[in-house]
Order: C-alpha cells, then structure tokens, then sequence
C-alpha cells in the first residue's frame, strides 16, 4: 500500500473514531458538533458509524470473491482463485464483526445478545455458507479442482446473499431497524422506522458515516491485497522447492 493510502487511512479513521464517539446526543442540537436523539436508539446510535461499514464490506468482500471465482473459471489463472479465496476470508471476518457488533448493540437495547431476530438469523446463515466455502477448500487436495469447485460456489453463495442481507429482514417481523414491526395500537404489520437505512440522518452524523464507509473500504482493500499477495509469495516459493 503506497504511502498517501496509509496516511490517508490513518486520518479518515482518526476522524471517524473521534467523530463517532466524542459528539454528545442531545434533544435539540444547536451546535454541528452536537448529534440529535434518535428515538429507540438514543447514544447506541454511535454503533451505526461502526456496525453498518462491517456489514457493507461483508457485502463488497463476497462480490469480489465472486467476481474473481468467475475470472478463474474464464480463465484458469491460479491467481484470480488467490484473490477470489482471499476476499472470502476477509469477508468471513467482517460477517463475524457486524454479528459481534450487532449482538453488543442488542445487549444494550433488546436486554440479551441475541434474539433470532430475522437479521440475526440471515447474518448467522451467511456465516454457515461461507464457512462451509472453507470446509470445501480444505476437504479437495487437487489444487485445480479445488479452485474450480471454490469458484463455482462463491458465485452461487453471493447470489443468497442480497437476499439474507437486504430483502429476508425487510420481509419478516423483527426487532432490528428496518424490520416490519406490529403496531402496539392498532395490531396492524408496519414498516418501522428507520432513519439509518433511509439516510434520514443529520448531516453531521452523515458526514461521519459517509467518513468510516470510505476509511473501512479502503481498510478492506489494503487488508486484501497484503492477503493475496501473501498466498501467492507463498504458493511461489513452494513451486520453487
């Protein structure tokens, strides 16, 4: 990673830190540096300026896998299996955040870590998919077969995932932000309330959203070309034996 990346890397998350954890949540802001209330979530807002970039990247990680899987499958380079398994890992690890995140967050908001709320439940089934992706790497000791099993499975996971992150939580009734809830006084299904994922954010908050979307993407990018660039080093010096 050149210099001006990391520098600039190092600022964005200095900003997003101290931007999302020093300004005070008030009723009635009357100054920038001051976020609104956000009725239900109060000062756990902070944890959007955190959970949602994890989730994102989990999303932007398993794109690419699928993206290089196809690339492989197109043309058989070693190489494009190396980023593709490379992204997978990396999304694994950001799935594992926004759970760990999100449970923290319930905790404090719902009384218990986890609820099998409907998003909880999708993130926990994308976890097992592409958990059982490395199971299937690790049982084929054929080098091409293993990478074009891998391939073709990363495409066919990615495809579950738009579902289990963006549509199964919306569709079913839920605790979690952007589920449909049931109105308290009517007994009518309603779709909640939901100033994040409608961006209906205070333009301070914004900023700094907008700030760790940016600093996480690029977090992500370096994490995953050190990674890749790691395996094939690797896999070099092993043909060299």
């Amino acid at each position: 990673m050149r210099a001006f990346w990391k520098y600039l890397l190092l600022i964005l998350m200095t900003l997003v830190i101290l931007g999302g954890l020093i300004p005070p949540i008030v009723a009635y802001p009357k100054n920038f540096f001051e976020f609104p209330l956000i009725p239900g979530l109060e000062d756990k807002a902070r944890i959007i300026f955190f959970h949602v970039p994890t989730a994102w990247l989990t999303v932007l990680a398993y794109l690419i896998a699928m993206f290089y899987g196809i690339r492989y499958l197109k043309k058989k380079n070693i190489y494009d299996d190396m980023k593709s398994v490379s992204a997978a890992a990396l999304g694994l690890v950001f799935c594992i955040l926004a759970t760990v995140t999100g449970s923290v967050w319930a905790k404090f908001t719902w009384g218990s870590f986890w609820h099998w709320d409907p998003r909880e439940t999708s993130i926990f089934i994308l976890l097992l998919i592409y958990g059982a992706y490395f199971a299937l790497r690790s049982a084929l000791d054929s080098e091409e077969k293993r990478a074009r099993l891998s391939a073709i499975y990363s495409i066919i996971a990615f495809l579950t995932t738009p579902f289990f992150i963006f549509i199964m939580p919306r569709l079913m009734i839920g605790l979690h932000p952007g589920s449909l809830e049931i109105d308290p006084a009517t007994g009518q299904i309603r779709a909640s309330a939901n100033p994040v994922i409608k961006f209906q954010m205070a333009a301070n908050m914004r900023v700094v959203f907008f700030l760790s979307l940016t600093a996480f993407t690029i977090l992500y990018f370096w994490f995953w070309n050190l990674t890749h660039r790691i395996l094939k080093l690797e896999y070099n010096s092993q043909k060299e034996i």
